[in-house]
């Protein structure tokens, strides 16, 4: 538990993060608790000899008390971890968190942050039948979240077939596979359809789903929130689908993200309305 005076030491690792909204986010609930906030980005992108393992063990050494992991090393992170996991992670295969303390553990807010936006945005209802595009980290805990949330079934597109099939397998019989070339015609009649991949972003335009959406889903969601309108929740929206955008995922994962770092639970009835002011105005905008 941090006491006041603290000031929270951290930072984000991932590749193309100069647009990343949570050094913000973070600022704005270290206030409200009371504490001073050091972040640190380390952007991967263009460092093609970047060692994981080396940087997270100098953040550790630094005295952070943690740091957070995004595209494309969730997998990389849960690996380095060896074993060292918060309950419930190890079934994910892969972090976004990664803790310091008296014992060095990851946790996975895409996870607990999609079950939380849900409930907010989606209330009871069950997913149903979803498509989901992505088997990579955000894909992983994504994946999970849905059938804890009792889909009644998962369809897994990536273009790395075993990937895609190590994941139907980790969840268990509610998940398949189908090639990227059968989806179109699978997913008509499917409910629900969820982009766990960074097609959408400005260094990955256009959509993982075929434009325009096939038959007319219930609901979508796009991990993606900048741009928070992509081009496949334009899609959606046009097809009639009810829209779950990235940025209200970013808000729970912020707070989860928070209470890992500190300790501290955040109110979440106060801060998510505040957190809406860093919501991007404009496509791409940085």
């Amino acid at each position: 538990m941090m006491r006041e005076a603290d000031t929270l030491r951290g930072g984000l690792i991932g590749a193309h993060i100069s647009r990343t909204r949570l050094p913000a986010a973070l600022s704005m609930l270290c206030i409200d608790a009371g504490l001073a906030l050091e972040f640190e980005l380390i952007d991967t992108a263009e460092d093609f000899d970047f060692d994981l393992s080396a940087c997270l063990a100098a953040c550790r050494d630094k005295g952070w008390n943690g740091v957070s992991v995004t595209h494309p090393h969730k997998i990389g992170a849960f690996e380095w971890l060896n074993g060292n996991q918060t309950d419930g992670v190890a079934k994910l295969g892969s972090v976004n968190m990664v803790v310091f303390g008296h014992a060095t553990v990851g946790t996975n807010t895409d996870y607990t942050g999609f079950l939380s936006a849900w409930q907010a945005e989606m209330g009871s209802i069950a997913p149903g039948r979803v498509a989901l595009a992505g088997a990579g980290g955000v894909g992983r805990a994504l994946g999970h979240a849905l059938a804890w949330l009792g889909a009644t079934e998962i369809l897994i597109l990536d273009a790395a077939v075993e990937r895609a099939d190590e994941l139907a397998k980790s969840i268990g019989p509610v998940a398949r596979t189908c090639s990227l070339a059968e989806a179109p015609a699978l997913i008509r009649d499917f409910d629900g359809l969820v982009n766990a991949t960074p097609i959408g972003t400005a260094e990955y335009p256009g959509s993982a789903f075929p434009s325009p959406i096939p038959g007319r889903p219930v609901w979508v969601f796009d991990a993606i929130y900048t741009p928070t309108e992509t081009q496949f929740i334009q899609d959606s929206r046009a097809a009639g689908a009810k829209t779950i955008t990235g940025f209200s995922l970013f808000k729970h994962m912020a707070l989860r993200t928070f209470e890992a770092f500190t300790g501290l639970t955040p109110d979440a009835e106060q801060m998510l309305p505040q957190l809406d002011d860093l919501k991007p105005r404009m496509e791409f905008e940085s």
